[in-house]
């Protein structure tokens, strides 16, 4: 597949997607309201990532890519894994006050550490597995690291672009078993792997 071929699948895979997550939340509880829109955040990095991906702008997309990566996890541990404390504390009014409270929210790490023993393990599994093999280099991209300075430098290969491509196809179909979720439809988990399946060229070896 072309590089031109799987951003178009990558579309096409969006658009299916948006079909089944088109979906009213479970209930109007603050954690599921804080949680939808980390989800949906996550999910428009998404489409950002593969805006810049399809021009070629491989530094910036990996920078949403971490930030796709860091929403889902947020959605995942609020819904989860959060006190009612530190959920009301995202749910505050945007102040210096507030703004200074949140500081304090766990980092990633302490988050996806708390999914393993409140969350669902295939969740919890599949956010390790991406955080132990893609951590270290989109920190790189994010803080000008060795990584965007050799790529921009010597040039981006297609191949890299593409496998981006797929690991930020395969965050968001992990964002959308998320929003079947708090849509209270969590059967609908099996048509969104079902349709991730018809996909295989443009998703990353492990979903």
């Amino acid at each position: 597949m072309s590089g031109t071929g799987i951003f178009e699948a990558s579309d096409k895979l969006a658009s299916e997607l948006q079909q089944i997550i088109d979906l009213p939340l479970y209930d109007d509880s603050s954690r599921v309201r804080v949680s939808d829109v980390a989800c949906s955040l996550s999910l428009e990095h998404w489409h950002a990532a593969r805006s810049l991906l399809r021009a070629g702008r491989l530094p910036s997309a990996v920078v949403i890519h971490r930030a796709q990566f860091e929403a889902l996890t947020r959605s995942a541990w609020v819904l989860f894994g959060a006190s009612n404390e530190q959920v009301s504390k995202l749910t505050a009014d945007l102040s210096i006050e507030s703004e200074q409270a949140a500081k304090n929210m766990p980092q990633i790490a302490q988050m996806i550490k708390s999914l393993e023993s409140n969350g669902p393990i295939q969740l919890h599994t599949a956010l390790v597995r991406f955080k132990e093999n893609s951590w270290k280099a989109l920190n790189s991209y994010a803080h000008a690291g060795i990584h965007p300075i050799r790529r921009h430098h010597d040039g981006y290969p297609l191949k890299l672009l593409e496998d981006v491509q797929r690991n930020a196809n395969g965050l968001a179909v992990i964002s959308c078993m998320q929003a079947v979720v708090l849509g209270g439809k969590e059967q609908l988990q099996r048509d969104v792997l079902s349709l991730a399946t018809k996909y295989p060229t443009c998703m990353p070896p492990e979903l």
